[in-house]
């Protein structure tokens, strides 16, 4: 059965029905959707989320005073993991605003904060000492990446006018390098990403841009068309104009030049809100997928050596909704890379397989929005889709799905505030689809507050051998959510060290082979909404006791091969060494 005739259900599932039709598994797709639909099976994991913020020492709550029906207010902010300093556990950035849009900043007005893993399950707050409070700045995203290849993870944060590049000085403090580097944007940037787009072993930078919000002229309490509903007008993204996205080139020497116009990917009629690279071709060059606001998703090939191709709409992945979060990963496993976008309200949240390993038309680069038939698709039209990541939080060998969701519409009885909405734990159960954990409350009490969720990214921040996750919310509180139970299944965590490619090793393709099963990842790509997880590669080994192979293909073109290596570890690998040392210590499995 292809997508054809496969039974629509709604007017927006047509539309999907009209992209396009394949026969990607000869498995019957309604057998597919219906299998997804149903109860949760008896075998689903017994994982729980336990909220653990407080114990763990995070006290983040995001801007403060009442909302004033301004867009930067409702669209932020977003968190970012990262080792700044080394230690082999995961540190925690989280991205704030000062107050209500358009007041001046005081000295006691929230500001973006730094959480130091102390190894022990809790964190302290080193903002200050640090120095990367990003005080006074309309916060958005941030992302960590090692720019300048000194084996100390720098940290860029976007704002609303003034973005921040922090330089770590490896002694626990950072310094304001935007002006000199030359990544201020003075655009509304949204989510960050580093990679390396040219394989020059430095990473660049894309910064999408949303929209230019101008209030000149507009009468107060002026209202405007949003999907055919009448909405303020400072809360509209179509009452705006677009503006271009920024593409740094790394000059490697501490500097970065814009490139985007040039490379013809800076996207100038989109209003950007995510973007993502991934190898879709399996070519060794790092695509570009856009995600935008009322107007068109782009999608950019990689065709090598400073030279782009737009293939939005030949590709099948061009889309006009609503797109905030892009997440990344072999979901089917069927060795390339599919994309999961989250959506607003009533468009269906997509599922996008990537048909390159099928080669049904070689060479051409095509996907198809498999939402619905894996039970991903129906089940988000009610809901405003944020913050996104493919994880798998049973250690399964099969790739699962977080959905942060959050209504963008105010409360009927109190329009200062937003309607809250639940998230989606969706796990895999492989070609049987995904079932939503969160709903039923399996997965803990925790997943079944309703928020307005916004990032979202995940790490195994007490190396316990199970993937945790960070979730802020607009005008809330950032939690914390422990994985108890991940860890009951084998594992395997690499950390990648970049010689003659980038010092992270951004990019890489690692295929793992064990017990029959073959499983593709590549090195930070997992994508989000203004958020980052930890670029490190996971692995879920399910029952497997032994690692048959572990193949790496760096970016600089040099490939390595390890065999026998130990299970339910984080093993740290350098380019071009045969030996592998263990990045942190881990503890007992359950």
């Amino acid at each position: 059965m292809n997508r054809r005739t496969f039974s629509v259900l709604s007017a927006g599932l047509l539309l999907d029905a009209l992209a396009g039709c394949s026969t990607k598994s000869s498995r019957p797709r309604q057998q597919v959707f219906n299998s997804a639909a149903r109860a949760l099976p008896i075998n689903h994991p017994n994982v729980i989320f336990t909220d653990v913020t407080r114990q763990a020492g995070i006290d983040f709550v995001h801007s403060a005073g009442v909302r004033t029906h301004q867009l930067p207010e409702d669209m932020g902010s977003g968190a970012a993991w990262g080792d700044y300093d080394n230690d082999g556990y995961p540190d925690l950035y989280l991205v704030n605003q000062p107050g209500p849009w358009g007041q001046p900043a005081g000295p006691n007005s929230p500001t973006s904060r730094l959480y130091h893993n102390n190894g022990d399950g809790t964190f302290t707050d080193v903002t200050e000492r640090a120095g990367v409070a990003n005080r006074g700045g309309f916060g958005m995203g941030a992302a960590w990446g090692d720019y300048d290849n000194d084996g100390l993870l720098d940290l860029y944060v976007t704002n609303y006018g003034r973005s921040v590049l922090y330089h770590n000085n490896g002694d626990g403090t950072f310094t304001d390098v935007t002006d000199r580097a030359g990544v201020a944007n003075h655009r509304w940037g949204m989510t960050p990403v580093w990679f390396d787009y040219d394989n020059d072993g430095y990473l660049d930078l894309y910064v999408p841009n949303y929209v230019d919000y101008n209030l000149k002229g507009v009468p107060a309490g002026a209202t405007s068309q949003e999907y055919g509903i009448d909405v303020p007008f400072t809360l509209n993204p179509a009452s705006f104009a677009p503006v271009p996205n920024r593409l740094y080139r790394n000059n490697r020497d501490g500097t970065f030049t814009d490139v985007a116009s040039h490379l013809r990917v800076a996207d100038a009629s989109g209003r950007s809100l995510s973007v993502a690279f991934a190898d879709f071709t399996l070519n060794g060059w790092q695509d570009i997928y856009v995600g935008n606001d009322i107007s068109s998703n782009r999608l950019y090939q990689n065709l090598g050596h400073g030279h782009f191709q737009d293939v939005s709409a030949s590709s099948w992945a061009e889309e006009y909704r609503g797109t905030m979060g892009i997440a990344i990963g072999d979901f089917d496993r069927d060795g390339d890379l599919d994309m999961f976008l989250s959506h607003w309200i009533g468009q269906g949240d997509a599922l996008y397989q990537n048909l390159w390993t099928e080669q049904k038309l070689p060479g051409k680069l095509h996907f198809e929005n498999v939402a619905d038939m894996y039970g991903c698709g129906a089940i988000s039209y009610s809901t405003a889709g944020w913050g996104t990541f493919f994880f798998d939080f049973d250690n399964d060998g099969w790739l699962d799905l977080l959905v942060l969701n959050g209504s963008t519409f105010e409360g009927k009885s109190d329009r200062t505030k937003l309607v809250p909405e639940k998230p989606f734990l969706l796990w895999s159960k492989g070609e049987d689809g995904f079932f939503d954990l969160a709903a039923s409350g399996v997965a803990g009490s925790a997943l079944q507050i309703p928020r307005n969720a916004r990032g979202a990214a995940y790490a195994d921040y007490d190396r316990d051998g199970d993937l945790d996750m960070i979730v802020t919310t607009n005008h809330g509180r950032a939690v914390l959510l422990r994985n108890d139970g991940g860890n009951r299944n084998h594992w395997l965590c690499i950390h990648l060290i970049g010689t003659h490619s980038n010092r992270q090793g951004i990019g890489a393709r690692l295929i793992l082979e064990a017990d029959g099963k073959r499983y593709l990842r590549q090195y930070g790509v997992q994508g989000s909404y203004l958020s980052s997880s930890v670029p490190e590669a996971w692995f879920g080994l399910g029952q497997a006791r032994q690692i048959d192979s572990l193949t790496i293909a760096w970016p600089s073109g040099s490939n390595q091969v390890f065999r026998n290596l130990p299970i339910d570890r984080t093993l740290a690998i350098t380019e071009g060494r045969s030996a592998w040392e263990e990045k942190a210590a881990t503890r007992s499995r359950v």
